[in-house]
């Protein structure tokens, strides 16, 4: 698998979302925005139906694809309002992702992951970083990451089994690790 990175700041975030939607679409910002802020897999975001979404409640249940761990997630404001946006412009999708290209010859399926790895590898390209459909999860658990959040909990919001896959995850670095010992003199 290919290493991509997390966005790291709330700037760069929507500085992502807006190249998406200038060069791509909606469907691809509104995908980059939802994904930070449900922090799922690719595969698992792109197979949301409207009717898995309990939109009365804020909460979306799954059985995650990777792990086979059952996951509840609960919907905040800024994927609420997405969800409500996309569902009123296409009141009949199935799909909260779904394609409306003409390739698809009236078959009812979401965005591919290659269409989305390739649409964000271009935006990535001209923000110079590594931009893939796991930089999604990477930026938001860097996000917590930075506001001090354990450790513990980021490895519980991404379902990982231990705080050390989550560590690796998050690409701490020896160097920020060595930094430590200058920034925490006692």
């Amino acid at each position: 698998m290919k290493v991509v990175e997390a966005v790291k700041t709330k700037q760069e975030i929507l500085t992502v979302e807006h190249l998406l939607e200038k060069h791509s679409g909606r469907l691809y910002a509104d995908l980059w925005r939802i994904g930070v802020n449900m922090a799922l897999r690719i595969s698992d975001l792109l197979n949301i139906k409207y009717d898995e979404l309990d939109l009365e409640n804020g909460l979306f249940e799954l059985i995650e694809g990777k792990t086979g761990k059952k996951r509840q997630i609960k919907l905040n404001g800024t994927a609420l309002s997405i969800i409500n946006r996309r569902r009123t412009d296409s009141p009949s999708d199935v799909y909260l992702f779904q394609v409306h290209s003409n390739r698809t010859k009236g078959m009812v399926k979401p965005v591919s992951r290659i269409s989305v790895a390739r649409t964000f590898k271009e935006i990535g390209g001209i923000l110079k970083i590594k931009l893939g459909t796991h930089s999604m999860r990477k930026s938001r658990g860097w996000a917590m990451y930075s506001d001090g959040l354990p450790i513990e909990m980021i490895c519980k919001v991404l379902n990982h089994s231990h705080p050390a896959v989550t560590m690796d995850y998050l690409g701490i670095t020896k160097q920020e690790i060595l930094d430590t010992y200058e920034a925490y003199e006692l």
